[in-house]
């Protein structure tokens, strides 16, 4: 078994503690499970090549790394980049929806206001 430096150990039972801090916010409903799949999986892997280093090696080597803290930076900073393209894409429709929902709104409230406009005729208006 190759020798596993205090980094990687740290790293590793960082990445486990973030995968269990994650289930627990689904379990308590405070994460949608559409993020937590992500944010475990993200997790997991980090915390494997944490404890293998044959296969951090290997794929440090395969990417053309120097140092092996280098493809795990590398790995969070292309997932966090993901992440943040996700949430822009997920808040740009939710803003749209958001300003349709608004005028939808705004025409019945329009509507409810002035029923003249809706066809109606006004009290006391002799219909032709």
């Amino acid at each position: 078994m190759e020798f596993l430096s205090r980094t990687q150990v740290i790293v590793a039972f960082a990445a486990l503690g973030l995968a269990f801090y994650v289930l627990d916010l689904v379990r308590r409903r405070r994460l949608s499970e559409e993020y937590s799949l992500l944010w475990v999986v993200a997790s997991g892997t980090i915390a494997v090549l944490g404890f293998w280093t044959p296969m951090l090696r290997f794929i440090t080597r395969a990417l053309g790394m120097l140092f092996e803290s280098s493809t795990v930076f590398a790995s969070g900073l292309g997932f966090a980049t993901a992440m943040l393209l996700h949430l822009s894409i997920k808040m740009s429709r939710l803003s749209q929806e958001n300003q349709m929902l608004a005028r939808e709104l705004a025409l019945l409230r329009s509507e409810l206001e002035n029923p003249a406009r809706r066809g109606a005729t006004a009290p006391g208006a002799e219909a032709e």
